[in-house]
């Protein structure tokens, strides 16, 4: 479903993203681990298109997208949850789940149905749908920026850093619903610091490190890797 060759992104004469080649195929969930830095929020924004690339390809479908600004990304399927949330805060939670169908044009009834799926994958926005996104709580905001982005109806779901800042029993919920996700036939991926988690979540890995790609393996391979558990899992 996605497959980027020798991608290349700058920060001005900063390289953020140096020759990354990887793959998703279709039903996966597969996670991108590395330290802060290491160049993992650049490279999803270069697949969602909200960052140009110097070099290299991102397919989708096996179609070159690399030129294909971020809003048409959307209607090949592609959705962003961005880091730090990125909620409308002065917009209510029914109102940000609207604007993620914006592209959509659904009929009433597909959209009574999406915002039913988003409900039930986290009841807790049911209850706030009319409070103000700014004034939930840190995961609330998260599983909103989640739901809004399955509101596009993705093929393909980039989800970045969806633990930060929250708490333990907050994370757990997080996980339990991209497991959900995935059972929707969702593909993901999934970039995140809490590589035990995104690890035992995903079905192969790639360890990014300054801007490079350095290892790769099945979730489990790089969970019982002796460098990855030193370096990532606190392991020694």
């Amino acid at each position: 479903m996605l497959k980027l060759e020798s991608v290349e992104i700058f920060y001005g004469a900063i390289q953020a993203v140096r020759g990354v080649s990887l793959e998703v195929r279709a039903g996966e969930v597969v996670a991108i681990i590395g330290a802060n830095g290491a160049g993992k929020s650049t490279l999803l924004k270069g697949i969602a298109g909200l960052e140009p690339l110097r070099g290299g390809k991102v397919l989708i479908d096996g179609k070159d997208a690399s030129s294909i600004p971020a809003h048409k990304r959307v209607g090949l399927g592609v959705a962003l949850s961005p880091e730090g949330r990125g909620v409308f805060p002065d917009q209510s939670v029914m109102d940000n789940l609207l604007l993620g169908a914006y592209q959509k044009k659904y009929d009433e009834a597909t959209l009574s149905k999406k915002l039913k799926q988003a409900f039930e994958l986290f009841p807790r926005l049911q209850e706030r749908q009319e409070q103000l996104s700014g004034t939930l709580s840190g995961g609330e905001q998260q599983m909103l920026a989640m739901a809004r982005a399955m509101m596009s109806e993705p093929r393909l779901l980039l989800l970045d850093e969806p633990s930060l800042g929250l708490a333990p029993l907050i994370i757990l919920d997080i996980f339990r619903a991209i497991a959900t996700m995935r059972e929707f036939g969702l593909t993901i991926l999934l970039v995140e610091q809490m590589a035990t988690q995104a690890l035992a979540a995903a079905d192969r890995a790639y360890v990014l490190e300054t801007g490079r790609i350095t290892l790769q393996g099945s979730g489990a391979e790089l969970l019982n890797n002796a460098q990855v558990r030193a370096a990532y899992l606190g392991a020694h």
